[in-house]
């Protein structure tokens, strides 16, 4: 185990059965991400361990991102995938004002409905959000996270819809975002890279990756 904040870069093994499974259920899948952080971390374990992960996927592998403050690749089950582990210190320490970035981010944009005077009091709820509305949504978490986006190129992906007696049924509507973009607040930045951004966390939203750019 380790005690600074790390990153795991898993390709997973498309013949794993626990990996067919987690694919098709992101309960299975933030269930099998979990196992890798310490035990005994109270009522919220995933807040308390920093979990936040990313499936990227392409048309022959998938590869699964975990990112925490702690974690355990060889906790996974056997044949799951072949782990690689990173520090995210040395990233974390390279980010200035004014540094050109690439960025990749999965969210899950989101508003809750405003409800009508009648219904004071009571909370309306969570509406996904699609083209441009997401596109806003994401400038302005970007804008709070400290970034100046220059590029922004969305995917929609595959919603994920929560499975098991004990979770919600809400379908969370999935965007990927990837771009170029200027730090203009290193510290909200790190801020943002630790605990995530948006909706959806449990269930593969809200990790943000970069990497130095030529251009922004």
């Amino acid at each position: 185990m380790n005690d600074h904040p790390v990153i795991a870069r898993i390709r997973l093994n498309p013949y794993s059965r626990e990996v067919q499974r987690d694919l098709r259920d992101a309960t299975q899948m933030h269930k099998t991400v979990m196992r890798m952080v310490p035990d005994g971390l109270g009522d919220s374990p995933r807040q308390r361990a920093g979990v936040l992960y990313r499936l990227d996927e392409t048309d022959t592998s998938s590869t699964l991102l975990v990112q925490a403050a702690q974690l355990a690749p060889s906790l996974l089950p056997s044949g799951y995938g072949q782990a690689e582990t990173k520090s995210l210190t040395p990233m974390l320490t390279a980010l200035r004002k004014g540094l050109a970035v690439r960025y990749r981010i999965v969210l899950n944009p989101a508003k809750r409905e405003r409800l009508s005077l009648e219904e004071k009091g009571k909370r309306g709820r969570i509406v996904p959000l699609s083209g441009a509305d997401a596109d806003q949504w994401w400038l302005r978490r970007a804008t709070d996270a400290g970034l100046q986006p220059h590029i922004l190129t969305p995917t929609t992906m595959q919603p994920v819809r929560p499975r098991g007696q004990n979770t919600p049924g809400m379908r969370h509507s999935l965007i990927r975002y990837d771009g170029t973009a200027t730090i203009t607040d290193p510290d909200a930045l790190r801020d943002a890279v630790l605990n995530g951004i948006g909706r959806g966390k449990p269930y593969g939203a809200g990790l943000l990756s970069l990497a130095p750019s030529t251009t922004a």
